[in-house]
């Protein structure tokens, strides 16, 4: 598979009053064309920072200090990719939500209370796609059934062909402001709510034309989430992130939303990026899976062998650490805490936990090297 995009040595770090705390510490990973990427780990390790960086969406008091976000524009030249940490941010803003959507943790914060579901699902294709709405309305104009009087008609054809070549013209925002004139965006609204009614029936939601006019409130959490997919989805993104997209939801329906990922990974999306601290998620859902620790990325694996040949300390603690069905005795633990962030320890963040250290780890910090095919991990001692 050809490389979608490479994150090359990522620090961020948070300023608060207790200090610097470095939440990514040269991250490195890679997503390809046409796979479904999981990150795994503890609350706090890092994987939303991570998701959050390579979007350029860190809030204060968070900050990009160095790296390279490497989007490959060309499944078949991988010479013709763009580094979006050298990208404006008017550039960034069109990337959003049209070539990389996120959804995000929590639907509520997600939606707003105040619009009709429809109305937030068409404002993707209203913010992204102006153009494609102008082009599919003057084809409704010009089409033999159209009913609008004929002087009307020419108007709304010019100005629609105008819009079609630059939606963002200084002639057209007058008009928008003009209350009498700005009727002309009518159009496009309603285009735009029917492609909501279509994006929502693809993702199985009974009903969808009565849907589209309720209110977040008037739904439940599953559904709640599956318009967050569907805002998401509007603009057929070649990258997908699902930031704890099922965390907050009985396991029927995270089973409905999984399968529903899938789906859509191989009718509608090329990639997909999956954050989540449950394994078992990743086991049924990955082909690829990185797990991070304290900010580190310390193993990276296609999911067949991490599972069944874990390398990093880490790893195999994590994986012990799940409950099995031949499970006898008590679950094992990890001993320790994970470590503060504003002060971290020297060398191998996972040290101070490990039982295979040795004096190197606490001095030196591991790189990500290759320890078998399509096998990565980040360790002086790679236990056997």
């Amino acid at each position: 598979m050809s490389k979608l995009i490479e994150l090359v040595d990522i620090v961020t770090n948070f300023y608060t009053y207790e200090g610097s705390v470095k939440a990514l510490n040269r991250v490195s990973l890679t997503i390809e064309h046409g796979s479904s990427f999981g990150l795994v780990g503890e609350s706090g390790c890092g994987k939303s920072v991570t998701a959050r960086s390579m979007m350029r969406i860190v809030q204060e008091p968070g900050r990009i200090e160095s790296g390279n976000v490497l989007l490959y524009l060309d499944e078949h030249d991988e010479k013709k990719m763009i580094d979006l940490m050298q990208q404006s941010e008017a550039y960034m803003v069109d990337l959003r939500g049209n070539k990389i959507s996120m959804i995000f943790q929590e639907p509520n914060a997600a939606l707003n209370p105040i619009m009709s579901v429809g109305e937030q699902v068409a404002e993707s294709f209203l913010f992204h796609q102006k153009q494609e709405l102008c082009k599919k309305v003057l084809d409704d104009l010009n089409s033999p059934n159209c009913k609008t009087i004929y002087p009307l008609k020419k108007l709304l054809q010019s100005v629609y062909r105008a819009a079609e070549k630059n939606p963002d013209s200084f002639g057209l925002k007058l008009m928008s402001k003009i209350p009498v004139l700005k009727w002309w965006r009518r159009r496009m609204k309603r285009e735009a709510l029917k492609h909501s009614v279509e994006i929502i029936a693809k993702l199985g939601i009974p009903n969808p034309d009565e849907v589209v006019k309720l209110y977040p409130h008037n739904l439940s959490g599953g559904m709640k989430q599956r318009i967050v997919i569907a805002i998401a989805l509007a603009c057929n993104p070649v990258l997908l992130i699902a930031d704890e997209a099922t965390s907050n939801l009985d396991v029927t329906i995270q089973a409905q939303i999984l399968e529903l990922l899938r789906e859509l990974k191989q009718k509608e999306i090329s990639s997909v990026l999956l954050i989540t601290h449950d394994l078992g998620v990743v086991a049924e859902t990955c082909d690829r899976v990185g797990v991070m620790y304290a900010g580190n990325l310390c193993e990276v694996a296609d999911v067949k062998d991490l599972f069944s040949h874990p390398r990093h300390p880490y790893t195999r603690a994590l994986l012990g650490s799940v409950p099995k069905l031949s499970q006898e005795g008590e679950l094992q633990s990890i001993e320790g805490n994970v470590p503060n962030l504003v002060t971290p320890p020297p060398g191998c963040r996972f040290h101070p936990r490990c039982p295979y250290r040795k004096g190197i780890c606490s001095v030196e910090l591991p790189e990500l090297r290759k320890v078998g095919k399509n096998h990565q991990a980040a360790c002086h001692v790679l236990p056997e």
